[in-house]
């Protein structure tokens, strides 16, 4: 028996796209030679599909694409993902199911029973889990198909779960595993799905076929690595990572196994394409053309920009410059020549002029009352007053330049440098974005070097550091690291060593600004705990403070 993985960019609710993807897929499949061809959880419709779900008209859709697509499974069968209504007055209205199909026809269909409510995952909003489990039988071939998050409870192992659908389909004895899923990106996930494809294959003795999305839907991003096991517990191969791919592979040289293949899981090369995938698809799903950003000589959107251009081409990005009296010659001739480098056309619009004339009117109220952050968020105000002009005027919608560093601590002025259609890297620490403008740089200087190794300022006042205002990055990130992604306590971080005074104020910080992060553009997610969909914190909560 030979099966094809189709690790494709799906997008939500495109039914006639998706459909006219799966169908030209399974032709080259069946043209390969393949028996069946898979494809991801929820490919008619997408994922994550969110409140279409509760629309009637969307689910008829997804039940007419499965049709259309079953009439496609002649000489060749199908397994794609879709949702199923639940005939049964209690519980959900629907089950996340994978259908296979053959003979032009539904032959069987398996809900999936682990639903993910956790971090970006509320499967349990929609679906109703399943309760019974089958085995398929094809061709002589028995077939345990299981949907993503059905392969993460290994023998009862995860507390989150009470039953191991494996577990109960190995009662039946299957040949092999289909597992499709939407699996979303973190730089440091590819690495535990293979520890959890592995862990299956010790217990069952099968081999494993895994199909993963590729593409970004809004902040989430899919990054595809879909996998197949050998029962050896060896990587018998792995699909590349942010494109699409159609494989074929002969059951029984996956099942002999003898064969490793793994590809390199580079930290910053995979938070670099995955921006890049987001951006891009960020646009092409909505039907934007191009972008525009402030670029101001410091790092994060110098990094903002190379990622741009990479996603866009130089041609379809603009940026403007905008000094103020406050603004350095170097930051502005180092965002000059990083503009040139790429190609990327710029205008100086200097903001002096209106900051004097804000200065002006609000002179009579203010008289007396020295210069502080009111003045600092004028000028970034007006900066944001600026872009979102040339964005309605030109149709270039604006990307969001703040770093996970200073969303975390409210570090940015909401109307200002916080404006933005997408938050591009809103999920990257400060130290993490020199690091991946270094990466940027490896193949020769594209980011003037000059930028890399000056102070981070913001340049509102003379002289300005945002040390000034903060802890250095390199102590800042690791508390952030732990409060955010490990979710310690105040007592925990203190007892690592860190100065309590430190971690005190930050954390209070952190809870203290979770308004502004309320009203932040989307970010694209490349950590295991991003802001936005995955993390939701009440805004008036005391915790800390």
């Amino acid at each position: 028996m030979r099966i094809a993985l189709a690790q494709v960019n799906i997008h939500v609710g495109n039914f006639s796209g998706n459909l006219e993807k799966m169908v030209a897929y399974t032709e080259e499949a069946k043209r390969l030679g393949a028996d069946i061809v898979c494809f991801p959880e929820l490919s008619t419709c997408g994922y994550p599909t969110r409140d279409f779900l509760e629309f009637d008209d969307f689910i008829r859709q997804a039940d007419a694409s499965v049709q259309q697509l079953a009439k496609a499974a002649v000489g060749i069968a199908i397994v794609a993902g879709s949702p199923t209504r639940n005939p049964r007055i209690e519980g959900k209205d629907l089950f996340n199911s994978a259908y296979f199909m053959a003979d032009g026809e539904v032959k069987q269909v398996q809900h999936k029973a682990l639903l993910p409510t956790y971090d970006v995952f509320d499967e349990y909003r929609y679906f109703e889990p399943a309760r019974e489990f089958h085995i398929i039988e094809y061709k002589g071939k028995r077939i345990a198909l299981t949907i993503c998050e059905d392969i993460w409870n290994v023998g009862n192992e995860n507390p989150l779960y009470t039953i191991c659908p494996m577990d109960e389909l190995c009662k039946e004895q299957p040949d092999f595993m289909i597992n499709i899923s939407a699996s979303p990106f973190a730089y440091d996930h590819g690495d535990e799905r293979i520890h959890v494809i592995r862990a299956n294959v010790a217990r069952y003795k099968v081999p494993v076929f895994y199909v993963n999305h590729v593409g970004a839907q809004t902040e989430l991003i899919f990054e595809g690595g879909s996998i197949v096991m050998s029962p050896d517990g060896n990587v018998f191969d792995e699909l590349p990572y942010f494109e699409e791919c159609l494989r074929v592979y002969d059951l029984e040289e996956v099942a002999e196994g003898g064969r490793h293949v793994a590809l390199p899981k580079e930290k910053y090369a995979l938070i670099h394409d995955a921006l890049v995938l987001g951006l891009r698809d960020y646009f092409a799903k909505v039907g934007l053309k191009k972008a525009i950003l402030g670029l101001s000589g410091g790092i994060d959107s110098a990094v903002t920009l190379v990622l741009a251009a990479r996603a866009f081409g130089a041609g379809n990005v603009r940026v403007l410059l905008m000094p103020s009296q406050f603004s350095s010659d170097h930051s502005v001739n180092d965002a000059r020549q990083l503009a040139e480098n790429l190609g990327v056309p710029y205008d100086i619009v200097p903001i002096e002029s209106v900051y004097h004339a804000y200065e002006g009117l609000l002179a009579p109220h203010f008289s007396g009352l020295p210069f502080n952050i009111t003045e600092e968020n004028i000028q970034a105000r007006i900066r944001g007053m600026l872009l979102m002009a040339f964005s309605n005027k030109f149709g270039h919608i604006l990307l969001n330049t703040s770093n996970k560093s200073e969303m975390a601590v409210g570090y940015g002025t909401l109307y200002g440098d916080m404006c933005g259609g997408l938050c591009v890297i809103g999920d990257v620490y400060k130290t993490e974005v020199f690091e991946l403008a270094a990466f940027m740089n490896k193949d020769g200087e594209v980011i003037p070097t000059s930028i890399l190794t000056k102070p981070p300022s913001a340049e509102l006042r003379p002289n300005q550091k945002d040390s000034d205002s903060l802890p250095e990055y390199a102590i800042l990130d690791q508390v952030l690291y732990q409060y955010i992604e490990l979710q310690q306590g105040p007592k925990e971080i203190i007892a690592q060593g860190y100065d309590e005074a430190l971690v005190r104020r930050v954390l209070r910080l952190v809870n203290i600004n979770e308004f502004k992060r309320h009203q932040t553009a989307p970010i694209l997610r490349v950590s295991r705990k991003a802001f936005g969909m995955g993390r939701r914190m009440p805004i008036e909560g005391k915790y800390l403070s």
